[in-house]
């Protein structure tokens, strides 16, 4: 139910003030949710409770709302930074919260744009080593993927080749060998990496571009949700046609 809500949360876009009180104005929505408008939790529950749901099923959230898409051949990674409130000084403090944005990496299909993974760093890991992570963790929906010079790493394509996948990751490497390799490299496939720059427009101008979470694994869960939502919405919207 908690998930549920903060799914309806960034599908309205409401704070959980006016979020619980519109769902008490919603019999139908809380009578899904197996609620009724008397028995709607106080907003204040239903922030303590979504800093308590593991990870994983915040993730779980995510890999179902891909189930529905018929994935094409290629997929690309990428990734930006995403703006937060200010935490609280106190927060900040204790934890050594000096930093102004999440680093998010997102792994996206290019033909249906879905988000299949989404990576999330405070700090600033060097983009091979969230590629690998992310990629690795996603190695039975890769076909082919496609990704910019930052993710120039040998032990990254040699992982994907052993599995079957086509690295279409371009070297820095200037010399003769370089050149080679990058001319091997299809280029209408890997130009298809462009939609992940689509994807992170498109997440933005819809969910906004703040993360308001004061909490670092709140901003976390806060991400990964925002692109559950988006895969479920463009579905729909898409089925609907």
């Amino acid at each position: 139910m908690i998930l549920a809500i903060q799914g309806l949360k960034e599908y309205l876009g409401h704070q959980y003030r006016k979020l619980m009180d519109v769902l008490r104005e919603m019999p139908r929505i809380t009578n899904i949710l197996g609620l009724t408008p008397e028995t709607v939790p106080h907003f204040s529950t239903v922030c303590t409770r979504k800093q308590d749901i593991p990870m994983k099923r915040w993730r779980a959230v995510l890999d179902f709302s891909v189930e529905p898409y018929d994935l094409g051949e290629v997929q690309a990674i990428d990734a930006t930074g995403v703006d937060r409130i200010q935490a609280s000084q106190h927060y900040a403090k204790r934890t050594d919260y000096t930093f102004e944005a999440v680093k998010a990496s997102v792994l996206i299909d290019c033909k249906t744009s879905a988000i299949l993974d989404i990576h999330c760093s405070m700090k600033q890991p060097h983009d091979t080593q969230v590629g690998l992570q992310v990629l690795v963790r996603n190695l039975d929906d890769l076909s082919a993927v496609a990704a910019d010079k930052g993710y120039d790493w040998d032990v990254l394509r040699t992982r994907l080749r052993a599995e079957g996948i086509k690295p279409l990751i371009p070297t820095r490497v200037k010399d003769l060998m370089g050149y080679e390799q990058n001319l091997l490299i299809d280029k209408r496939e890997y130009d298809l990496r462009s939609n992940a720059e689509s994807v992170f427009f498109g997440l933005r101008r819809r969910y906004g571009d703040m993360l308001w979470s004061r909490t670092w694994f709140g901003q976390f869960r806060e991400l990964v949700m925002k692109c559950a939502v988006r895969n479920i919405e463009r579905f729909i919207e898409g089925s609907n046609r």
